[in-house]
């Protein structure tokens, strides 16, 4: 198991495939786009989509499972968030991975410009 370390990032191989399989579905995308501009009940979420109050149900626990939403009660509904501190994760790996693949290509460059 690969742990991803960086001075604010520690991830596991299993929590980086979380993360990304969810984010890989558009719909589970723009559900995280709603719930991080602000809390929606489950009810509401799902009245903007042309599928099951279970579908988005469905949904919704896969960005749970990865971190991306919380869940919680108030009275009679479900709310949920989204989880800014997830995205930032996210965010910092991909700048690590830009940065590998970025010395990459300098080093491709500079073996190319020393002839």
């Amino acid at each position: 198991m690969v742990v991803y370390q960086h001075s604010d990032l520690n991830l596991t191989d299993d929590e980086v495939d979380r993360i990304f399989r969810a984010l890989a579905d558009a719909t589970r995308r723009d559900i995280m786009r709603r719930a991080l501009v602000g809390e929606e009940s489950i009810s509401d979420l799902a009245n903007g989509y042309d599928m099951t109050f279970a579908a988005v149900q469905k949904h919704i626990t896969v960005l749970e499972g990865a971190g991306l939403v919380t869940k919680h009660r108030s009275g009679r509904e479900r709310l949920i968030r989204g989880n800014p501190e997830a995205i930032r994760k996210a965010r910092t790996l991909l700048n690590t991975y830009e940065r590998i693949w970025q010395g990459r290509i300098d080093q491709l460059d500079a073996l190319l410009t020393d002839d």
